[in-house]
């Protein structure tokens, strides 16, 4: 693209900004979910445009308590946040019938159901896709389990750390031989999972709109941990053939690999076409003179003598400061490399907020705005802007169920039982 064609996108998309509103706007969605996952998905379609509400029980979704895993009584959520801002939020007890008949007649009203709680759970509710399709034909319904709808383990609980993480091989293949198992951050699976529904999500509306028809729409945590590993799977599937783990003083390719610099920084070098980034590499590190060596001048020769020319490299890149280096390659552009940030360097990045990765949540007060990141996708037509902080328990119960006709006396018969819970500050 043309200079002057990227200005003028960006004029473009500044202009647009002033609207809002996202592609979703006017689809609403009714969320019963719990933890990461199924949360994960409705944010995106509340990022996207989309009007959710969140249903929880009286004590919360247990997400809530990751804020105490750090200690002390902190006024913020972020974990929390972070998969629940932009929501609306009421609070209904599903065991009882007033509770199921509210969350139905949500479901009513709503364009998608979202759910991550187990199958033989949402039966016991009478919330099953089978169940609810038959009553709401043009619904879709979006469904994320551990381990899919069929299969021994269907009704298995599962968290990401399991599902997506240990079972489909990630966490093996990224292993070091002798060095135990990586632990998985917070979420990983969970997230990836949830940007998969979304998108399912928004094929099957697209399918309504021509058709008039609603449907189930699934993933697992399981079948996203499997397509993330993709490479290797379908390698085995294929050839019969396991790909071995890595172990970088003799990965095959060196100039696909990490480095550690002067200054006790680490890089990737991410030389993939090692024909082409060989030169550009030796010339930025002051070893031209290697540049036609035998032992390195073609990928054959390099991967042969994969285990010396790292050595060498290790040498080079131990006299040079990460910043050194960034000077260095900045004068190669062929040389693609990237360097290994902690989360105190990614928040520093100067590409971080450029990226889009930053966004201000305005506060349920009105008082300001808190920084949060953002989901994934932009669209530059029809931008997004986050609407609020997540809901507080039970906090849109009463303006909800007013939208749904009900009446005063109603409402306050509901809150009397139990079938439903308010906020109170």
């Amino acid at each position: 693209m043309s200079t002057k064609n990227r200005r003028s996108m960006v004029g473009y998309r500044s202009k647009m900004t002033v609207n809002g509103g996202g592609p979703l706007q006017g689809i609403k969605v009714v969320e019963l979910g719990v933890w990461i996952a199924g949360p994960a998905a409705a944010l995106i379609l509340s990022d996207w445009g989309a009007d959710v509400v969140k249903i929880e029980p009286r004590t919360g979704d247990p997400n809530r308590s990751f804020k105490y895993i750090f200690g002390g009584e902190p006024d913020t959520n972020p974990v929390f946040e972070l998969d629940n801002r932009g929501k609306r939020g009421i609070s209904a007890d599903i065991s009882t019938d007033d509770g199921r008949q509210v969350v139905l007649d949500l479901i009513a009203e709503a364009d998608v159901f979202i759910s991550n709680l187990r199958p033989g759970a949402l039966r016991r509710a009478g919330l099953d896709s089978e169940t609810i399709l038959k009553q709401f034909p043009r619904l879709v319904y979006g469904h994320i389990t551990g381990y899919g709808h069929e299969g021994p383990d269907a009704e298995r609980a599962a968290y990401d750390l399991a599902a997506y993480w240990a079972r489909t091989g990630i966490a093996h293949s990224l292993s070091i031989p002798g060095a135990g198992l990586p632990i998985q951050r917070g979420g990983m699976g969970d997230h990836a999972t949830g940007v998969a529904l979304a998108g399912a999500i928004s094929a099957a509306l697209v399918h309504r709109e021509r058709t008039g028809e609603g449907q189930l729409v699934t993933t697992s945590l399981m079948r996203q941990g499997l397509y993330t590993l993709g490479f290797d799977l379908n390698l085995k599937l294929d050839w019969g053939r396991v790909a071995p783990i890595a172990q970088r003083a003799t990965s095959p390719n060196p100039m696909a690999n990490s480095y550690r610099t002067a200054d006790d920084r680490y890089l990737w070098l991410v030389g993939v076409s090692s024909d082409r980034h060989w030169p550009p590499l030796a010339r930025a590190l002051g070893i031209d003179h290697l540049i036609d060596d035998e032992r390195f001048n073609s990928e054959k020769g390099r991967f042969k003598n994969a285990a010396e020319l790292i050595s060498l490299l290790d040498e080079v890149f131990a006299t040079l400061t990460l910043k050194q280096c960034e000077d260095a390659f900045s004068k190669e552009p062929d040389v693609f490399w990237a360097p290994v940030n902690s989360v105190d360097d990614v928040v520093e990045d100067p590409q971080f907020r450029p990226s889009g990765a930053v966004v201000d949540v305005p506060e349920r007060d009105g008082s300001g705005t808190r920084e949060m990141l953002a989901t994934p996708a932009d669209f530059w037509g029809t931008p997004w802007k986050p609407r609020r902080v997540a809901p507080d328990i039970g906090e849109h119960t009463v303006e909800v169920l007013k939208e749904l006709g009900y009446d005063d006396d109603r409402i306050t018969s509901l809150i009397e039982s139990g079938a439903v819970s308010t906020w109170k500050e």
